[in-house]
Formats: structure tokens, C-alpha cells, sequence
């Protein structure tokens, strides 16, 4: 079955920016790497959990932009600080409601569990209107007080 990967077109710095991401997401690896024949890296492919990408050194030409983003869902508050602290490092860059730029200029979005379960209750609109509002408010999600407008608070 045909897969899906998206290619990350990047400039001279494609190793770096791979291994930063291999180490930073746990569950990751370098699967393949090819060179031009002057002996730069041409491509690399790798896995982050159970998505598949692939970098290529393509120089200079394009750069990342919001208009594509990548999504971590995040089990507490906990992997929230841990990928927002380490996605944001040296010279990353905070935006609202969860998303951030990352050194090389790629957007991610950084979503605790709980935000869903909160901002889309419908069961209590009112309550999840006041915690929708509690993030647009915000840079980094705080499920604390994401769960505090919730109740009222």
C-alpha cells in the first residue's frame, strides 16, 4: 500500500536538523541517507513515532512557512513543556494556542490530551466556550488552567 511522506526541503544544515529531531521525539530513527556525488547528504530519510519523512537538501531556495504544521499530541503536561522547552530552544519561536516554530523555521502545534476533551465538550458549551477562550489566550497550553476556565474559574 502506498505511503503518504512529506518532504521537508531544507538547506546545508539537513543532518543537524534530523538527528535534533530523531532526538528529540523518542521513538525515532534515521532510516536512509543519500549523497550528491560531491559527497553533501541529498536526502534522509526518517521516522518520528509511526510518521515517515523525508529531508532534502535542496539549498536555500524555499523556507518553511505556517501553512503547514505538525501536530504532537502530548499525554500530560509534562510532554507539553518537554516539546514546547525543546522545540523552542535556541532560536525557536513561541506563536498562540499551542503552536511554535522551531529553530529550522518548521511550525508545530503542541496539544495536551485534555485540551480536546475540553474545548470540545458538547455537552457543556458554555464551559467549553470559557476554555476555548482560556487558549486563544495563550502561548504554551496550561491544562491546568485550561481546566480552571473550564469549572468557572
Amino acid at each position: 500500500m502506498p505511503k503518504i511522506m512529506p518532504c521537508l526541503w531544507i538547506d546545508d544544515r539537513i543532518e543537524e536538523m534530523v538527528r535534533f529531531y530523531v532526538d528529540t521525539f523518542k521513538d525515532a530513527e534515521i532510516r536512509d541517507v543519500q549523497h550528491y556525488p560531491d559527497g553533501r547528504v541529498l536526502t534522509m530519510n526518517f521516522r518520528l513515532k509511526d510518521q515517515e519523512f523525508m529531508a532534502l537538501n535542496g539549498g536555500d531556495n524555499f523556507k518553511f512557512t505556517e501553512a503547514v504544521s505538525f501536530v504532537v499530541d502530548c499525554k500530560d503536561q509534562a510532554e507539553v513543556d518537554f516539546f514546547w522547552n525543546t522545540l523552542t530552544a535556541n532560536g525557536g519561536e513561541e506563536s498562540m494556542c499551542g503552536w511554535l516554530k522551531d529553530k529550522y523555521g518548521l511550525s508545530w502545534q503542541i496539544v495536551p490530551e485534555r485540551l480536546i476533551d475540553l474545548i470540545w465538550d458538547t455537552r457543556d458549551k458554555a464551559a467549553s466556550g470559557r476554555a476555548q477562550q482560556a487558549m486563544f489566550q495563550m502561548k504554551k497550553i496550561i491544562v491546568a488552567d485550561i481546566e480552571k476556565a473550564y469549572a468557572g474559574g
